[in-house]
């Protein structure tokens, strides 16, 4: 049976992937977005639906302040004593030497719930997890060096777990590091993301190694030991380091996976670029592909050669399976809102997101855009590089401080948004809100452009009277936005704008997300704007082969 990566697809990166029985379960990080965890099932590789998520692992449900990029990283999987476990770092600093750290576990007897408080547990970084051996549980972790002068990422370390248990089930809560940490694996470059996975009477230790970006690979050492030494086989798993034409780039941060018919699999994050001037970017984000291995002289290898991932391959044929996860289309409406494919940013969905009628949605405003709080924002991810989104918003704002409308949003620093606010009469200043004489100014849709360097306004057109009709076409590096009265023809407003910007691959900063379409509505002053939106669809049209991957010169870290 073919399968066509990625499997799931648009900002599902660092998947952890187990088989229990016939069932396949996938993790993804989420870091600052709900639902946090999610999480997916699949019995034949190919077909993959949502299963939940780990609604719990936010502690008190929430990530208020967390900054871009921060949250919950790499979540690992794992099945022990007839429960699912989840280890993971909430991170509350990006880019510092210290990151800020939190180790979290929970468990739950099925994969759709309940799961368990978040019970902390010793750690030294982030991207933990947990190997259950012989009836004992040992956490694995990156060593973060903060020092100043230090190395900042320390190798890989090993502690054992004391786990009780409380009327027959894992008590996380109670978990406490026991016995000596052990160091596994030091390397000059970056490793991180470690999984064990044990064959033949080996301990095969598997790493993301050079960092998340172009550079990205999967290493793998071995020991008869599993404290080790660790031997490390200079071949990688996977890697596309070496040739920016492979249609899969970034491929990384790997984990094994046996089918029960013997055949292995693993599981990796990779991106699907589009070219640029300034090179190649990523605004889908980072996704989730598979690929077969075989296991030549001792050592996992791709079974097609070398260590390039491929786009398809071939999976056993188990025969019936669920319905197909990703689609061209998302799901039109809100129905459903606010479970996936939806999400939210830095908490659940609350008292200013009203979803009781399936066809309309009702957003209170509250915070802008750019902030690390509360944000009354709702999207989904974006799964190609070629879409359309249309969404009809009836909203009165009477003041500059009041918004709503539809934006493409990466994150605090780039996004695009044409909302409907209030604005001076033509040809007067911006000088605050003037309320004298009463009723002053208009209702305008501004476009505007998040930017690491300040936000830019692109257009400002007035707004039509009623609902208006706003619609952004996404072709590629190029976004398009068009507005009309509700029912009309949408007409361009501004020029076209840098899709591109939205990516892993802009800015100055350390960025690990994807794009997200959605709705958002802003009330600066009384948080009481409220904005109503109905018509809601995200058309996406499946690129393969990848024809916007082309043979491109960008610098090839070794």
């Amino acid at each position: 049976m073919r399968l066509v990566n990625p499997v799931v697809r648009g900002f599902a990166p660092d998947p952890s992937m187990i088989r229990v029985g016939d069932w396949y379960y996938l993790a993804t990080s989420s870091f600052e977005w709900f639902p946090t965890i999610p999480l997916f099932r699949s019995r034949d590789l190919v077909h993959w639906e949502p299963a939940g998520s780990v609604d719990t692992a936010a502690p008190g449900g929430s990530l208020l302040g967390v900054p871009d990029s921060g949250g919950i990283w790499a979540p690992a999987l794992s099945h022990a004593d007839g429960h699912f476990w989840v280890v993971y770092s909430i991170v509350r600093s990006v880019g510092t030497r210290f990151f800020d750290t939190e180790t979290y576990v929970c468990t739950a007897p099925d994969v759709g719930g309940p799961w368990s408080a978040p019970a902390r547990v010793s750690a030294h970084g982030f991207d933990p997890s947990l190997f259950h051996h012989e009836g004992r549980h040992y956490l694995l972790n990156l060593q973060n060096d903060c020092r100043v002068g230090g190395k900042r990422f320390g190798g890989i370390v090993l502690t054992e777990l004391e786990v009780p248990t409380s009327g027959g089930a894992p008590d996380v809560s109670r978990a406490r590091a026991v016995g000596p940490t052990s160091l596994l694996l030091q390397r000059d470059e970056l490793v991180e993301g470690p999984k064990i996975t044990v064959r033949d009477g080996w301990f095969y230790l598997l790493l993301a190694q050079g960092g998340t970006g172009v550079e990205h690979g999967v290493l793998v050492a071995r020991s008869r030991d599993l404290a080790g030494p660790y031997e490390v086989d200079e071949v990688p798993l996977m890697t596309t380091r070496d040739d920016p034409s492979v249609a899969l780039q970034k491929a990384g941060h790997g984990e094994l996976v046996q089918t029960p018919g013997g055949e292995w699999f693993c599981a990796h994050l990779a991106s699907r670029p589009v070219q640029t001037p300034d090179g190649p970017r990523n605004p889908l984000g980072r996704e989730t592909a598979l690929q077969p291995v075989e296991w030549v002289d001792g050592w996992p290898r791709l079974a097609h050669g070398g260590w390039h991932p491929h786009v398809e391959i071939e999976v056993p044929d188990v025969g019936a399976r669920p319905a197909e996860l990703v689609t061209a289309d998302a799901p039109r409406g809100f129905e459903g809102a606010p479970g996936w494919p939806w999400s939210t940013l830095r908490e659940p969905p609350g008292s200013w997101c009203d979803t009781t009628d399936p066809e309309r949605l009702r957003l209170r405003g509250r915070m802008g855009p750019e902030s690390l709080w509360q944000q009354s924002f709702l999207g989904q991810r974006l799964t190609e590089h070629v879409a359309t989104v249309d969404v009809v918003v009836e909203a009165r704002p009477r003041t500059f401080t009041e918004s709503a409308g539809l934006v493409l949003r990466y994150n605090a620093t780039s996004y695009l948004q044409l909302h409907v606010t209030w604005a001076e009469p033509p040809g007067e200043p911006q000088a605050g809100q003037q309320w004298v004489p009463h009723g002053a100014g208009r209702r305008v849709l501004v476009l505007e452009q998040g930017h690491p360097d300040g936000a830019r306004v692109r257009a400002t057109v007035d707004a039509p009277d009623g609902a208006v009709h706003l619609r952004a076409e996404i072709d590629g590096a190029v976004a398009r936005f068009l507005a009309c009265p509700a029912g009309g023809v949408p007409r361009p407003v501004g020029l076209e704008l840098d899709m591109s910007e939205l990516s892993d691959d802009f800015g100055p900063r350390l960025r690990f997300t994807g794009t997200l379409a959605g709705v958002s509505a802003v009330d600066l002053v009384d948080a009481q704007l409220v904005a109503e939106f109905r018509g809601w669809s995200l058309r996406a049209t499946p690129e393969h082969p990848f024809v916007r991957q082309e043979n491109v010169n960008i610098p090839v870290v070794t």
